[in-house]
């Protein structure tokens, strides 16, 4: 049933009571399994191959802790409408009762986390529960779904006829044509009209819809952090990203000169729309959702639509098409380009400590627009907002709203697994590289190259620091190779190659050097940049009002 559902890689961990379903997964065949050192990077890794594929990620655990320490995976593809599937190993069903050895009810607990949590209690039901978890997975708004199987279930015979046993059908969500046309006759009546895709788009593999909708009608798209790759940074009609946060200068500008959004697969998130007085204003909203709770979560759109992101973009562009109407004004469009080019954030800094956007700098040169990219939470994934470019949906994985440390190094496994001629590249943050750190193991032991990036702010020294009684006092000048953890003897206790960077000058050839050693030895190589520890972000309250820390 898993691989006639796409998956063609399983994440886990064996345990006694899981021993059943591992068995038939290795009689049948036909399926890789990699066997990872925490429950937790199992779903992290099903994350990223899920994000990637855009087919249902699966994680394996044993009974008791093994399904908790899953919860946060779950949050996350929760949070971030990633369709995963976790299966868990349970305690025989007659000891369910009585506080048997690793018996916790993992249906509870994971219930405020996923689309759904089930426990198979009869043998026969288990084919259509499975079915029916990957149909809940993929239909709407996707998420996670959890199974859970007591030991005696899983040894259970039952009769099972593949020749009669499908995949359950996915129901499109398709949008009302007349809101369809109103949402159109909006768009075309505005003087200065923007279109917001969020991580929705993407999902619903809308980005070609989206371009050609744009082009047609001449209006510049905006994308939010979890839809960035939805059109091309470098795409005419781009108009950057708006935020208190991830956010560019001429972002922010062109969205307080709008005077429409069309928001398609957006959640409006506090770190986009900041201050709600500001972000709203006069502007008139039209909000498209395949998810009918979303709209009017916020705040009350002027239009709402309930559809499927790829199916609402396609039927306003064969509706615009069909009503023949005169381009409209270049203005706008031109106004969004010079705004573009007059508000940009300064990059080029060739000072000592390393400033952290002149790593992106280097980044957007070095990679092609076909590299996979994985980033998670911290300064790091504030300044890949701001300064990195994408230019493919998919190419840009993040975990944006649950924002749990340790993520990248479990995703980018999950993100190779699902393209392996692919170049991925992590980029990571000195503190949130030790948790989850273990997972290079399961990258080292199954071949699995990628390069990692990290930007060393040295976090971590100034922790170690506290522990000596010597304080952390900011005006102490410490050298990089004295404190902190040393992240290049931790790459290489697990069999992997990494590179200190102090000089600005020196980034580029380091990371060239881990390209191609990732590939010659199929290992994940890393370039640890030592950037200045006091390094800010521009950040603020107000779309409005966000505070610049660097020149330029």
């Amino acid at each position: 049933m898993l691989r006639s559902e796409g998956v063609d890689t399983v994440f886990g961990c064996p345990g006694a009571a899981i021993l059943p379903f591992y068995q038939a997964m290795e009689a049948d065949g036909g399926i890789e399994h990699l066997i990872v050192r925490h429950e937790e990077g199992a779903t992290h890794m099903a994350d990223g191959w899920s994000r990637t594929t855009g087919k249902v990620g699966v994680a394996v655990g044993t009974s008791g802790p093994a399904g908790t320490n899953m919860i946060t995976g779950l949050y996350t593809a929760q949070a971030d409408s990633v369709p995963i599937l976790c299966i868990t190993g349970q305690a025989v069903s007659t000891k369910l009762h009585q506080e048997a050895f690793q018996a916790v009810d993992i249906v509870e607990i994971a219930k405020p986390v996923t689309k759904w949590a089930v426990q198979v209690r009869q043998a026969a039901q288990a084919p259509w529960i499975f079915r029916r978890a990957f149909q809940v997975a993929r239909e709407g708004r996707p998420g996670p779904v959890l199974i859970d199987l007591p030991l005696d279930v899983q040894k259970e015979l039952i009769e099972w006829d593949s020749s009669i046993d499908v995949p359950l059908p996915v129901t499109a969500v398709h949008p009302h044509p007349p809101r369809v046309e109103r949402a159109l006759e909006m768009l075309l009546a505005a003087e200065r009209p923007l279109i917001l895709a969020g991580g929705g788009v993407i999902l619903s593999g809308a980005a070609g819809e989206l371009r050609e909708l744009a082009e047609h009608l001449r209006i510049p798209v905006q994308v939010t952090l979890m839809g960035k790759g939805a059109l091309d940074d470098d795409h005419p009609l781009n108009a950057g990203m708006t935020g208190i946060q991830t956010s560019q200068r001429y972002g922010n500008a062109a969205f307080l000169e709008s005077d429409l959004v069309l928001a398609v697969g957006a959640r409006f998130g506090d770190r986009h729309t900041g201050t709600l007085d500001t972000y709203r204003g006069a502007r008139t909203f039209i909000h498209v959702d395949v998810e009918p709770t979303q709209l009017g979560k916020v705040f009350p759109p002027d239009l709402g639509v309930v559809s499927d992101a790829r199916l609402f973009l396609r039927a306003a562009l064969e509706s615009a098409r069909r009503r023949a109407a005169a381009p409209r004004s270049a203005a706008w469009p031109e106004r969004v380009r010079e705004l573009r080019a007059t508000l940009t954030r300064r990059e080029d800094f060739d000072s000592v400590p390393i400033k952290a956007p002149r790593v992106y700098k280097e980044i957007n040169e070095i990679f092609g627009p076909e590299t996979y990219f994985v980033t998670a939470i911290g300064l790091y994934q504030i300044w890949g907002g701001q300064h990195q470019k994408v230019h493919e949906p998919r190419h840009y994985q993040v975990c944006g709203q649950a924002g749990p440390l340790g993520w990248e190094i479990p995703a980018a496994i999950g993100v190779k697994k699902a393209v392996p001629r692919a170049e991925v590249v992590g980029i990571v943050g000195d503190y949130s590289f030790q948790f989850l750190v273990e997972e290079l193991a399961v990258a080292a032991q199954y071949d699995i190259p990628f390069v990692l990036i990290m930007l060393n702010n040295e976090y971590l020294g100034l922790i170690r620091q506290a522990e000596l009684g010597y304080g952390m006092n900011y005006e102490v000048d410490i050298h990089y190779d004295t404190v902190g953890t040393d992240n290049v003897k931790i790459m290489e206790a697990y069999g992997c190659a990494g590179r200190r960077v102090t000089q600005p000058g020196e980034i580029r050839d380091a990371i060239e050097w881990a390209r191609k050693e990732a590939v010659d030895s199929s290992r994940p190589v890393l370039v640890e940049v030592m950037i200045e520890r006091e390094a800010n972000t521009p950040h603020g309250v107000s779309i409005d009002a966000v505070r610049e820390f660097e020149p330029g």
